[in-house]
């Protein structure tokens, strides 16, 4: 069937405008200026990880299928990276320019990141010391010649490159890595000051090629294709062969192909062409960047930066709040079964989870605890209680995924440690990465079995739920409790079409409702409402299926933080369609899927983004909200999400974004309002009893009179 283009686009474009939309927090006047580097540091991190992964699998494709084309913007592979090679030259342009922004503004308030020539005496006196002392003693120089082979370029390394020749005049490359080892930034004796540590070994390194006499010099670093493929392998050994088949490819995503070269300076056409001798790299590829090319130094530096100052130039402090309506010193597990609970991060704390599984792993009456796990913090709380629950006699199955991108190796030595405790680690299905997030309590109770089910949308970590906006749903209703109980059934002997109650499981069981529940949507017309808050949209189908409800008149209301591969108010097609995205303070990653309005609205929270990965190659989880008071909660964050004016930005029809703070002049920062005002206060009990209270009194004042609920 021919596609149609007119209502879609790129996904890697479409990236390319999220990554834009987080360097326009650095160019936001409400944003603190330490803040904005971070911003500015987050932007260039994930300039990396796309190069490694999206570019550096186009570059794959493109060698294998080079006729394969894009079904949303109808573009081969080598189109796609002739695209982005183009638009990421206006990116880099413009974060240089915020930065030489930021970092000027900086200056003024005595924070200072120094080249070499801008040292004071006294500084380059220490700083020559320092070099001699610290740095000297752990440096590889090397040229590059007929006797010295070229060194292997480490991934994102960053290395000082010279052009150097002999007492012949013969021209050659010489480098010299950066150390891991070393700090990234060096504090100098004038408080607020400081240099970077490539900065120092650039301004030393003539000294380090004994004959050979240094020419030109600067800061190089390559990155290359990560992308390894894990789900292409068969695995029919055992779980250990399978972690050390992990392990093997893991070695090899260090020697890849470069797909990027970044260089810290200008440089003359005779060193770039003796550079590109040693690195195979097409001009398109090379990025001259006056900016840090590793901007991890920012968070060395602040927290070498003194208390008071740091503070003022940075976001307050915040502490996730214990939720109102749960008792401090009451069983969770007996509250839960009072009533379906929820916990929204950052904004809420995690210790409620926590205390939750120390307790049931104390508890006599719980008999196993099995859990899913993606990613998690490097110091486990979540992981201590699940040891302390095996050491204590009770089940504990977990659902390990060691082919979470960037966290392999943290998973694998948590999955010896689990092991070495005495739970079941199961390592996931061959080819579907297992992405969901449930937590399955079981207690037995006069010979029947009862249970505390755990649903969220962010991976158990402690670390990431003080930083994303995720929920989690905690529930004592059986029928999410045996579907749970199938789940991992399903899991331990690989079947993916199980059949569920309540839960919706990908990669089977999400698509197939979500389309059923538009179709819900397209009978009533314009009198019909849908409402998804995720990260990103791809699926060429569900995006066609939206469309179609657009056609019909259903209003269609989307937050986006990401990739989104719809355009909305396309006549004809998506004119019903409107795509906010919000990048602030904490990262957007919590999903909602709302269909209806009001008290007939059905809510869902899923692990899964619209994603044809999450919806057809992993295996996900979106579980339905039953209780009342919760889904009150999940329509007051939409809607308030929905009414931001203060870090939003509304999708155009073109692909590009306008910021909404430019409409209107009051501003409404919708995660600022979620610091500042609990969603659990409502529902404490002490305001349940006051609201019992004044019900009961309006009932006795109006006796006889018309009810009043």
């Amino acid at each position: 069937m021919k596609q149609n283009f007119l209502y879609t686009q790129n996904r890697e474009l479409s990236w390319l405008r999220f990554n834009l939309r987080v360097l326009e927090e650095a160019e936001d006047e409400s944003t603190p200026l330490l803040e904005k580097l971070k911003f500015i540091s987050i932007f260039s991190t994930n300039l990396d990880e796309f190069f490694m992964i999206r570019v550096g699998s186009l570059f794959d494709i493109s060698a294998v299928a080079p006729q394969e084309r894009d079904n949303k913007s109808g573009m081969t592979p080598s189109e796609q990276l002739c695209r982005i090679y183009q638009t990421v030259i206006g990116l880099i342009e413009r974060k240089k320019r915020v930065y030489a922004e930021v970092a000027s503004s900086l200056s003024d308030r005595g924070v200072r990141d120094l080249q070499y020539k801008e040292l004071k005496p006294n500084e380059s006196k220490f700083t020559a010391e320092y070099f001699k002392r610290n740095i000297l003693p752990v440096l590889s120089p090397q040229i590059v010649d007929s006797r010295h082979p070229t060194p292997h370029f480490q991934n994102k390394q960053l290395y000082i490159a010279s052009l150097v020749k002999n007492k012949n005049n013969k021209k050659s490359i010489a480098f010299v890595p950066v150390p891991e080892m070393l700090p990234r930034v060096i504090a100098l004796p004038t408080e607020g000051r400081f240099i970077r540590t490539e900065n120092i070994i650039k301004q030393w390194a003539p000294t380090l090629y004994g004959q050979y006499k240094q020419e030109e010099a600067c800061v190089i670093s390559v990155t290359r294709n990560a992308d390894v493929s894990f789900d292409s392998d068969k695995f029919e050994d055992t779980e250990t062969d399978f972690r050390n088949h992990v392990k093997k490819l893991l070695k090899k995503r260090a020697s890849l192909a470069i797909v990027r070269l970044e260089i810290g300076n200008k440089i003359s056409p005779a060193f770039l062409k003796e550079l590109l001798k040693i690195i195979d790299v097409k001009s398109h590829q090379i990025y001259t960047d006056s900016t840090p090319l590793n901007m991890k130094f920012v968070y060395e530096m602040i927290k070498k930066l003194p208390e008071k100052l740091s503070d003022s130039l940075s976001y307050p402090d915040y502490i996730p709040r214990w939720p109102e309506d749960l008792n401090t010193d009451a069983s969770v597990i007996e509250q839960i079964r009072q009533k379906d609970r929820f916990l929204f991060f950052p904004f809420d704390s995690v210790s409620p989870f926590i205390r939750l599984l120390n307790e049931a792993a104390d508890r006599k009456d719980v008999v196993s605890l099995k859990i899913t796990i993606y990613r998690l913090a490097s110091s486990s709380k979540i992981v201590r209680a699940l040891c302390r629950a095996a050491e204590n006699g009770k089940e504990v199955v977990v659902l390990m995924e060691l082919r979470a991108r960037f966290d392999e190796e943290n998973n694998i030595e948590w999955s010896k440690m689990l092991e070495e405790a005495g739970c079941k680690v199961i390592y996931g299905i061959e080819n579907y990465k297992c992405h969901s997030k449930i937590c399955l309590i079981t207690l037995r109770e006069k010979g029947k079995y009862r249970y505390i089910t755990q649903i969220g949308t962010g991976n158990y970590n402690e670390k990431t739920n003080a930083m994303y906006t995720d929920l989690s749903v905690m529930t004592a209703n059986d029928e999410i409790g045996e579907d749970g109980t199938a789940f991992f059934r399903n899991m331990l002997t690989g079947n993916l079409e199980g059949k569920y109650s309540s839960l919706l499981v990908a990669p089977a069981g999400i698509k197939p409702e979500l389309f059923r529940l538009i179709d819900e949507e397209i009978k009533k017309g314009t009198d019909g409402y849908i409402c998804i808050k995720i990260n990103s949209i791809t699926e060429r189908d569900i995006i066609d299926k939206l469309a179609e409800a657009s056609r019909a008149g259903v209003e269609i209301r989307m937050i986006v933080r990401g990739i989104c591969c719809i355009l909305p108010g396309i006549a004809g097609n998506t004119e019903h369609i409107s795509v906010t995205s919000i990048i602030g303070r904490f990262l957007e990653h919590a999903r909602i899927y709302c269909f209806g309005k009001g008290k007939d609205a059905k809510l869902y929270i899923s692990s899964a983004d619209l994603m044809t990965r999450n919806l057809r190659r992993r295996v996900e989880i979106a579980c339905p909200v039953h209780d009342r008071d919760i889904k009150e909660v999940l329509l007051h964050i939409l809607a308030v999400q929905l009414s931001d004016t203060a870090k939003a930005s509304l999708l155009q029809a073109d692909g590009s974004y306008i910021r909404k703070n430019g409409i209107g002049t009051i501003k409404t920062d919708s995660q600022r309002e979620f610091t500042e005002s609990s969603l659990h206060s409502k529902y404490s009990p002490e305001k349940r009893q006051r609201r019992q209270k004044l019900k009961t009194f309006l009932r006795l004042l109006f006796r006889g009179k018309k009810s009043i609920s």
